[in-house]
C-alpha cells in the first residue's frame, strides 16, 4: 500500500454540509505513509465548520481500517494555507458548477 492507495480511501469520507468527499474538496493538504507511520496533514471548508470533530473521526478510522495495527496514525488540523475553491478539484469545482 502507498499513499494514493490511502488517498483512494480517503475518498468515502464525505463532508455532509456539501456532500462531497475530502479528497476532491481539497482537504488533505498533505499525506505521508512512512515506515510505520501514517501522517496527514488536513484543513476544513471554515474553522467553524460544525462538522470538524466527526470528519477528523472519520479520517482517523478510514486510515486505522486500512493500515498494519502496529502502524501509528496522526492526523493534524492545519489551517495554514487558508482552504479555498481553488483547493478543490476540478470534479468538484464541476459539480458545484463553479468551472465557468
Amino acid at each position: 500500500m502507498n499513499a494514493d492507495t490511502l488517498r483512494e480511501a480517503l475518498r468515502q469520507v464525505i463532508d455532509p454540509e456539501v456532500g462531497m468527499n475530502i479528497v476532491d474538496l481539497g482537504l488533505i493538504y498533505r499525506l505521508d505513509w512512512l515506515e510505520n507511520e501514517v501522517r496527514i496533514e488536513m484543513t476544513m471548508t471554515s474553522p467553524a465548520c460544525p462538522m470538524g470533530e466527526s470528519i477528523m473521526h472519520e479520517v482517523q478510522t478510514v486510515v486505522h481500517d486500512l493500515v498494519p495495527p502496529a502502524y501509528a496514525v496522526e492526523v493534524s488540523l492545519v489551517w495554514d494555507p487558508p482552504w479555498s475553491p481553488a483547493c478543490m478539484s476540478e470534479r468538484a469545482r464541476n459539480h458545484f458548477g463553479w468551472n465557468g
